[in-house]
């Protein structure tokens, strides 16, 4: 957006004080869905609405309303009066949907309203315009506004966490191990608002001063080719449209089930981040892609179509649940044939979907031929002897620093590495002892309290055992004081 230069120092020197920073935008913004609960909008489909609103009146602040007709901006809307505002806004909506523009199109292609009466748009609008909307008028700031109320979806609401939203901390790590280059094609095919392509993008972008060391041919294929998700549900992928145009993104970000042939027909990537949903297809059918090992248990068949589709020494960081049900050693044996598996993370419970599932991170390189390619792997586990994670006790980067320390600098799990022995957290498993553990992956050898030199706490059994001797006496005595009551009677 152009802007005089004298006016722009002026307010940055005069404002610098009371400037109204993207975190209290989105605190304003979320406090608005308060109000709008009240006509029985939930947290996902405010967050939607919000979309479309946040679209227009950026287009607005960033100058950039050259692809949007005259008669469909923010102003428009503004100037509306109220009798009129909500249907135009419902016309708008639906004509953007087929604007030249293609992204544009996408993200309003099928759009409709969730609010169900007039004045809470007219409240909106107000509300929108009377925020000091200057801190987010570069696309930087706009963007960490948008991925702000995504967060504030997350944690309002487990059901949009458990949907599409992973801890920012855990993604930044997984990518600062992996390490995206410039030039790499890099997939997410459960991209939810695509937050592992985001912080791809901002590693390379680190890596290449902004991308001021590319040349211009290496910068388009960084905004156009290089960033490749997939996303199932339409309203999430609406919110990865918008999320990934925000930070410049504007790769293939398509809307469909990666375990059809939509993901059959992706190009074999050099990097794979992500998160894939839990659980198994509806009515335990299997995937309409054909996998080497059928299975209706969505994890496996996400695992097989990840290391399936990289390319070779391509890498892989992927969260996935403790590994259950018939197929699962059948997949593990095939992965760590196919692949290096090198590195797994044991992920302390809670800190997404629902409190007790059990997670981890696999590390994993496609190898150069389809057999023999993991010969051990080093398991760090940070479950035991953490905290319970929540609101009060939020998960951080920091709580990732022993294992990044311990993972090394090479992103192929090739770093000098020390078994420390049985208490603790990182240690090293020859692919044989995994044989013998049946291939699930699933291996502990810490329980609470043995880390170091802490005591070690108590077995599982041995509490059971305790546990069951406490009830056996604790009948026997109620047997007495029966046997008792019986007599005195």
């Amino acid at each position: 957006m152009q802007r005089g230069g004298c006016l722009l120092s002026l307010n940055r020197t005069t404002s610098r004080v009371s400037m109204p920073q993207p975190n209290d935008i989105v605190a304003k913004l979320w406090r608005l869905c308060n109000i709008l609960r009240e006509s029985g909008i939930s947290y996902p489909e405010y967050v939607t609405e919000l979309t479309y609103l946040i679209f227009l009146k950026m287009a607005e602040e960033t100058g950039s309303e050259k692809n949007l007709p005259k008669k469909l901006r923010w102003r428009s809307l503004v100037e509306k009066p109220t009798g009129e505002q909500f249907p135009f806004y419902r016309k708008l909506l639906k004509c953007l949907g087929s604007v030249k523009d293609e992204r544009v199109r996408e993200i309003f292609t099928g759009a409709e309203t969730c609010l169900r009466q007039p004045r809470y748009l007219t409240l909106l609008v107000e509300e929108f315009d009377k925020i000091n909307w200057y801190i987010a008028r570069e696309e930087s700031a706009f963007a960490d506004l948008y991925e702000g109320l995504l967060e504030k979806n997350s944690t309002e609401s487990k059901a949009g966490a458990g949907q599409y939203f992973t801890a920012r901390p855990l993604i930044d790590s997984m990518v600062e191990l992996v390490q995206p280059q410039a030039g790499e094609i890099i997939q997410d095919p459960a991209c939810g608002t695509v937050g592992f392509l985001i912080s791809a993008d901002r590693y390379i972008k680190r890596q290449t001063n902004n991308f001021k060391e590319l040349t211009k041919a290496e910068v388009r294929f960084q905004q156009e080719r290089a960033f490749v998700g997939v996303e199932l549900v339409e309203q999430t992928h609406k919110l990865a449209l918008m999320n990934a145009m925000l930070h410049g993104i504007h790769g293939s970000i398509l809307q469909g089930d990666a375990l059809s042939e939509i993901g059959a027909s992706l190009k074999l990537a050099d990097v794979i981040l992500t998160n894939p949903p839990f659980g198994t297809k509806p009515g335990a059918g299997l995937p309409e892609r054909n996998f080497p090992i059928p299975t209706s248990n969505k994890q496996l068949a996400f695992l097989q179509h990840i290391y399936l589709g990289l390319k070779r020494d391509g890498r892989a960081a992927v969260i996935l649940p403790d590994l259950q049900g018939n197929a699962a050693p059948k997949v593990c044996a095939d992965l760590m044939d196919k692949c290096d598996l090198h590195t797994v993370l044991r992920l302390p419970t809670g800190i997404f979907y629902a409190q007790g599932v059990k997670t981890n991170v696999f590390f994993f390189t496609r190898g150069k031929t389809d057999t023999g390619n993991t010969r051990q792997v080093w398991i760090y586990d940070l479950r035991s002897n953490m905290p319970a994670f929540a609101k009060r006790t939020p998960l951080t980067r920091d709580h990732f620093a022993e294992f990044e320390k311990a993972f090394g600098d090479d992103p192929y799990g090739k770093s000098p590495r020390k078994d420390k022995g049985e208490k603790s957290r990182f240690r090293c498993f020859t692919r044989e002892q995994i044989k013998e553990q049946g291939d699930t992956l699933d291996i502990t050898w810490l329980v609470d309290g043995q880390i170091g030199d802490a005591p070690a706490a108590k077995s599982l059994d041995t509490l059971a055992n305790q546990i069951m001797k406490r009830l056996k006496t604790a009948l026997k005595e109620l047997k007495q004081l029966q046997g008792e009551s019986s007599r005195e009677g």
